[in-house]
Parts: structure tokens; C-alpha cells; sequence
């Protein structure tokens, strides 16, 4: 009887994580920061990165989306173009953000579509082109986004999507 318990411990698994540690955390935000870290760029991982954000730790948003947005994910391309336009984690930076969007319209992300062509209408990052801008967001529209759509039937023009507080920051510098 005694070696049968010796031999059923020796057999059973220990519960540990890859570096050894027992009950490693599981579903925190913490574990997610952890895995994005080690190169483990899920779409579960970078999706969690919405919450980081919201949570005000704006640095280690931009850490996961830039590590996610690397690796392909166009979502993650949008979210960093947000934080570079808004200046969360790092200083305000118009030109990142809107070469975040064209990657991601590059990619064919319709919300990478539609920020790249109000970047292109506004010229906010990028040298001013509104047909191409026009397209981008006609290129959106017809993947379904209803913001796009709601743009094109307000003739393009860019109060129907963009908070009228926000003017100052789209005007132009010039």
C-alpha cells in the first residue's frame, strides 16, 4: 500500500506554469501584461488590452497594442492610432497615429479605413487628399461600418462624426 502511494505522487502532475510557478494567475490583466511580455500575442491577449486602457494604465496599453499590432492584429493598429491621436502613454503624436491607420486600412480594417480617410479629408498626420480620403471611407461603408455609412450620408461632412469640442485639434496649423 505503501508504494502505491509512493508511486500515485510520484505520477501525479504538479501545477505549475512554465517558469515553475505554482497557481500561477490565470485571467487577470496582470497575467495578459505577463504573456503579451513572453510574446504570446493572442487575440484573447490583445483584446484585453481595451481594458488596460480603460483602467487609465495607458503605458502598458501601448506596450500590449504596439507588441499586438506587430504581430498582425489590425485591432491593435486602430488602438495604438488612438493613443498616439490622444497623447495616452506617450506625448500627442498625429503623424504615428495616422500611419497606425493606414496600417490598419492597409490591412482591410474598416475602422482602419475610415480613421485613415478622415485623416486624409482633415490632412491630420498625413498630407490632405479628400478624394482618397473619400474612398477610404467608401471603402469602410461598404464593409458595413455604420459610421462610415452615416458619414456618407451626411455628404462627407465631418460634424456628423466629430464631436464639435474637438474642432481645435482637426483645424489647420496653418
Amino acid at each position: 500500500m505503501k508504494a502505491l502511494l509512493i508511486l500515485t505522487l510520484c505520477a501525479t502532475p504538479a501545477f505549475a506554469d512554465e517558469g515553475g510557478t505554482l497557481n500561477p494567475e490565470e485571467l487577470t490583466l496582470g497575467r495578459v501584461l505577463e504573456d503579451v511580455a513572453r510574446g504570446d500575442t493572442s487575440m484573447t491577449n490583445c483584446a484585453a488590452g481595451y481594458y488596460i486602457t480603460k483602467s487609465g494604465r495607458h503605458a502598458e496599453a501601448r506596450a500590449l497594442f504596439q507588441r499586438c499590432a506587430e504581430a498582425g492584429y489590425s485591432g491593435a493598429m486602430t488602438w495604438m492610432s488612438q493613443l498616439e491621436n490622444n497623447g495616452l502613454g506617450a506625448p500627442e503624436n498625429p503623424d504615428a497615429a495616422a500611419d497606425w491607420d493606414r496600417r490598419a486600412a492597409d490591412a482591410g480594417d474598416p475602422v482602419g479605413q475610415f480613421n485613415y480617410g478622415l485623416d486624409l479629408i482633415r490632412g491630420r498626420g498625413t498630407v490632405q487628399d479628400e478624394a482618397e480620403g473619400r474612398r477610404m471611407v467608401d471603402a469602410a461603408a461598404a464593409q458595413g461600418l455604420s459610421t462610415a455609412r452615416r458619414l456618407q450620408g451626411a455628404d462627407y461632412d465631418l460634424d456628423e462624426v466629430t464631436p464639435d469640442a474637438d474642432n481645435w485639434k482637426y483645424a489647420p496649423l496653418f
